[in-house]
């Protein structure tokens, strides 16, 4: 499936800002912040390129918190 570039390596998807369920993390509840690549090690400098890596999604806690990865493949919205 093609997804539009949003800048920065960050892809549109239609549940973005949306609730959703992960069920590759034990069904673990979140918000969609981000369709992205995902970003190794912790450096905190500047971007200077794009990392050549498959999108992830970036899901936040609904009370926030520490953000986590996984696999586009394994979301859907909470009904």
């Amino acid at each position: 499936m093609s997804r539009q570039a949003l800048g920065l390596g960050h892809l549109d998807h239609p549940l973005l800002g949306r609730l959703v369920i992960d069920h590759a993390h034990g069904d673990r509840r979140g918000v969609l912040r981000a369709l992205a690549p995902d970003v190794k090690g912790n450096n905190l400098g500047p971007v200077l390129r794009v990392p050549d890596t498959p999108p992830v999604a970036w899901l936040a806690p609904e009370a926030g918190g520490l953000e986590w990865t996984t696999d586009p493949s394994a979301i859907e919205v909470v009904k």
